[in-house]
C-alpha cells in the first residue's frame, strides 16, 4: 500500500518508509493513496476465522505484499495474543471489549504491532531510534509496554500533568531503562504540539532517528482495523445494519473504522462519540472546523481540543465534507450524562462501562432516538473500568475487580521528568538524553 501526505497527495511512499518517517516532511500525515478492497468472498468466510487469522488477512490486504507472508504472519501472531470479544447486552446492542491486552486498553493492539514491525524493519541495524509519543492516558502505557527492552530503541512519553488517572500515571511512569516519561505542565494538545515541533526541527531530526508511536504513525493506526472485522465476524449475519459507536478523542479509532469500511466492511454508519471536547461534533454539524482548548473530563483519554487525525478522516473522503457527514453521526456527552450512562448500563444489564465506553453508549442511544433506527449497535469499550475506579459510585465500584497487574503498578515507584509546555525545554532535554 502506498501512502501520501494529507498536505500533498502527489507524493507517494511505501508503508515501511512511512513507518520510518513517522510523519511527512511537510508536516502532514501519511494516509492511503487508495484503500485496497477485500477480495470477493472474504467477508462470507470470515466467521470461520480466529482473531489472529483475521488480523493477518487484513494486514496482508493492506500491505499488498510489502512484507513477505511468512514474516507478516509471525509479526501478527506475536502482537495479537489476546482477544477482542463481542459482549451482547441485548438483541440489538453489543460491546466490543478492547481492554484484554497487557495494559488493559485498546492502544495495545496498535502499539504491539508497531513495536514488532519496527523490530522487523530494523533487524541487523546498528542505528538507534527514538520513539516520541504524546499521550492523553492509555497510548503512553501501551507504547512503553510494547517497546520496553527492545534494543536500539528509546521511548520518550509526553503526558499532561494532572490530566490522567492515577492508575494511568502509574502505568506511564513505572518503567525505566529505555523508557522516559515527561510530565508536561499543560494539556494533551500541548504534548501533541511539542511532538510535532520536534519532528519539524532539523537540528533534532539530524541528531537522532525520530519516529512516533501515536496514531499519527500508520503502523499504530492500521492494526486498529483488525478488531472492526473481528466484531463483524463474531456478530454473524445481520439485516439491521451495523452502527459502530466510537469514543472519539484524537480520532485514531474512528479513522481505523473508516478504513475498514472503505475496505468493504458492511457498516451502516459510524458515531463520533465525544465528551465536552466536542470540536469534531461541531465540525460535523456545521462543516466549519474550529479547534478549541481541551477541558478535563471523566473520559480523559478523549480530552483533545485539536484532533490530530482529522486531516486523515477528511482525506478518506477526498475533502468532501458532505460525504463525511453522511457516514459519521456526531454526538457529545457531558460528565453528568456519562455517569447516567454508567448507571443505566449497570442497572439494566449488570455491565460496567468505563467512562469512554459510557460516552459511546449514550451517543448510540441518542442516535437511535433521533433516527428511530433499529440498527445493530456496537459500542467500543476502550479500557478496563478498573483504570478509572474513582469515576464510579460505591455500589458499582464494589463490582469491579482490579487485575493483579494494575494493583502491582500502584505500589511501584514513579519515574518522571517535569517540563513546561515549551519547545525549547523539550529540545534541550532531547539533546542531552
Amino acid at each position: 500500500m502506498n501512502l501520501c501526505s494529507t498536505m500533498d497527495r502527489g507524493m507517494s511512499v511505501s508503508f515501511t518508509e512511512a513507518v520510518r518517517r513517522g510523519i511527512p516532511a511537510d508536516g502532514g500525515l501519511f494516509t492511503p493513496v487508495a484503500v485496497p478492497g477485500c477480495p470477493a468472498g472474504f467477508l462470507r468466510s470470515i466467521g470461520g476465522l480466529s482473531f489472529p487469522e483475521i488480523s493477518f488477512e487484513i494486514a496482508r490486504i493492506l500491505l499488498g505484499g510489502e512484507i513477505p507472508d511468512a514474516d507478516l504472519r509471525t509479526i501478527v501472531a506475536d502482537a495479537i495474543t489476546f482477544d477482542a470479544p463481542l459482549c451482547r447486552l441485548d438483541d440489538t446492542t453489543a460491546v466490543l471489549e478492547l481492554f484484554h491486552g497487557p495494559t488493559l486498553a485498546f492502544k495495545d493492539f496498535g502499539a504491539r504491532f508497531m513495536a514488532r514491525m519496527m523490530a522487523y524493519m530494523h533487524r541487523g541495524d546498528t542505528d538507534k531510534y527514538t520513539v516520541l509519543v504524546a499521550t492523553s492516558g492509555d497510548t503512553g502505557s501501551a507504547v512503553a509496554n510494547a517497546f520496553h527492552g527492545i534494543a536500539g530503541v528509546s521511548v520518550v512519553l509526553l503526558y499532561p500533568s494532572g490530566r490522567v488517572s492515577q492508575i494511568q500515571e502509574s502505568q506511564l511512569t513505572s518503567l525505566t531503562g529505555n523508557v522516559t516519561a515527561l510530565e508536561i505542565d499543560g494539556t494533551f494538545d500541548d504534548c501533541q504540539r511539542l511532538v510535532k515541533q520536534a519532528f519539524a526541527d532539523r537540528e533534532i531530526s539530524a541528531g537522532r532517528n525520530l519516529t512516533s508511536a501515536n496514531s499519527i504513525n500508520v503502523a499504530r493506526l492500521l492494526p486498529q482495523t483488525f478488531y472492526y472485522f473481528n466484531a463483524f465476524a463474531r456478530l454473524g449475519e445481520s439485516d439491521r445494519g451495523i452502527v459502530f459507536s466510537v469514543p472519539s478523542g484524537n480520532l485514531g479509532n474512528l479513522t481505523a473504522g473508516l478504513i475498514a469500511w472503505k475496505m468493504g466492511l458492511p457498516v451502516k454508519r459510524f458515531i463520533a462519540a465525544t465528551n465536552a471536547n466536542d470540536v469534531v461534533c461541531r465540525f460535523l454539524q456545521t462543516g466549519v472546523y474550529t479547534p478549541g482548548r481541551a477541558v478535563t473530563t471523566l473520559s480523559n483519554a478523549m480530552d483533545v481540543g485539536d484532533p490530530g487525525n482529522l486531516p486523515r478522516v477528511r482525506a478518506l473522503f477526498g475533502g468532501d465534507t458532505g460525504a463525511l457527514q453522511a457516514a459519521v453521526y456526531p454526538a457529545s456527552c457531558t460528565d453528568e450524562e456519562t455517569r447516567e450512562a454508567i448507571a443505566e448500563a449497570f442497572g439494566t444489564y449488570g455491565y460496567v462501562l468505563d467512562p469512554h465506553g459510557a460516552v459511546g453508549y449514550r451517543a448510540l442511544g441518542r442516535y437511535r432516538a433521533v433516527h428511530q433506527d433499529s440498527c445493530t449497535g456496537i459500542i467500543l469499550e476502550t479500557a478496563h473500568p478498573a483504570k478509572f475506579i474513582g469515576a464510579y459510585d460505591p455500589a458499582i465500584r464494589g463490582s469491579i475487580t482490579t487485575p493483579g497487574r494494575l494493583r502491582a503498578l500502584m505500589e511501584g515507584e514513579k519515574h518522571s521528568v517535569k517540563l513546561p509546555a515549551v519547545f525549547k525545554e523539550l529540545k534541550e532535554f532531547l539533546a542531552e538524553a
